[in-house]
């Protein structure tokens, strides 16, 4: 019996015994089952290397977690966002450039003059006040309509020496003047006579220069009305230099 007792293992072999057997016995189950958990894995041990191309999917990552020091800079292309999803509210407008071709609106001085040039669509009223067609400087270019609704240009200025002239269609009575001062009423310069017809459209080329070095150029259609509402109609395109 005492031989038995000498050899019987001590408290703490069988302590440190059924631990080491806990432990073998955990590994084996895991290979054993075919499945390793997070309790196997070194926390930060698992690498790129050790994760099979394209396998990551989007189920595997928990919401709202990619953030932006995630993604690395200039990687995110076009192709990369859905077709207009981009809206305003996702750019900040104080870092975005001029487009090129708005640059020509900083010269614009109303919506219907762009780049120098004053597009006109006026109507008056037969008998009515004169309305302004274009303006540079001391000219001035005014639109009339007479008795019959007859359409005129005028020219006025505030330089003394100024010159004005017009060609036009048939049917259209040019006058030149080289010579217009602030003193003067605007001289007419252009007058469409329809006849006996309705309603008629004549054609003006138009030109005033002033020795300041202000113009007007450009061509304008002048209609007359006598239906109902007699009118005249004044359209175009004047370019104002200088």
């Amino acid at each position: 019996m005492k031989a038995l007792r000498r050899y019987r293992p001590s408290p703490a072999m069988i302590v440190a015994s059924i631990a080491l057997f806990v432990a073998l016995g955990g590994v084996s189950y895991g290979f054993a089952t075919g499945t390793i958990d997070s309790r196997e894995i070194k926390n930060n041990d698992v690498r790129s290397l050790d994760i099979r191309n394209n396998e990551i999917r989007t189920r595997d990552l928990r919401n709202n977690e990619v953030r932006g020091v995630d993604i690395r800079n200039s990687t995110i292309q076009g192709r990369d966002v859905a077709l207009n999803t981009i809206t305003g509210a996702d750019v900040k407008e104080d870092t975005l450039q001029k487009v090129p071709t708005a640059a020509q609106a900083d010269s614009a001085t109303t919506a219907d003059s762009l780049a120098g040039v004053t597009l006109v669509d006026k109507t008056v009223a037969e008998g009515g006040s004169s309305v302004v067609l274009a303006s540079q400087g001391p000219l001035t270019v005014h639109g009339n309509c007479g008795p019959g609704s007859t359409p005129s240009v005028s020219v006025s200025t505030t330089e003394d020496n100024v010159s004005a002239t017009s060609e036009g269609s048939s049917g259209v009575t040019s006058t030149n003047d080289n010579d217009i001062d602030s003193a003067d009423d605007p001289v007419e310069i252009a007058r469409y006579e329809r006849g006996m017809a309705v309603r008629g459209v004549g054609v003006a080329d138009l030109a005033a220069s002033a020795p300041s070095g202000k113009s007007i150029t450009g061509g304008l259609s002048l209609w007359g009305e006598t239906s109902a509402d007699a009118s005249c109609r004044f359209r175009g395109s004047l370019a104002l230099q200088g």
